[in-house]
């Protein structure tokens, strides 16, 4: 029978570990590439707490979440508000090179009355090596 401060030291690491790997990750991965460098060293690791620790991670607000419009969601290390790029071709991510636009939302909100809590934007096209 496992003890509860077993279980959470067990989540506690597996969390790290996920965490770990994603900031490894310089190449905006989606879920199932950490789930593969990670099985790889730990096959103890189950895809389901993974998926469940990037989940928490984002929310937690220690990695960045990137919806993928017609795409695997991605993740990133680099949680400082910036862009992406999504290459039609190869369907690599890219971090923009440009200020962060940070009156944007207010923007938004005085022009339509919505109460912006955050927002994505990813570019899509070709990259310089799919061109």
């Amino acid at each position: 029978m496992r003890e509860h401060g077993e279980t959470k030291n067990r989540n506690t690491l597996q969390r790290r570990l996920v965490l770990e790997t994603v900031r490894s990750m310089h190449d905006h991965p989606d879920a199932e590439s950490i789930y593969a460098k990670i099985s790889r060293e730990n096959p103890l690791v189950s895809k389901a707490t993974v998926y469940r620790n990037l989940k928490l991670l984002a929310k937690q607000g220690q990695i960045l979440h990137i919806p993928i419009p017609d795409g695997a969601d991605c993740f990133d290390f680099n949680i400082a508000p910036h862009y992406h790029l999504k290459c039609r071709g190869c369907s690599g991510v890219f971090d923009v090179d440009l200020p962060y636009q940070t009156d944007l939302c207010s923007r938004v909100e005085e022009n339509h009355g919505f109460v912006i809590e955050g927002h994505q934007i990813v570019f899509s096209g070709l990259c310089p090596e799919c061109q």
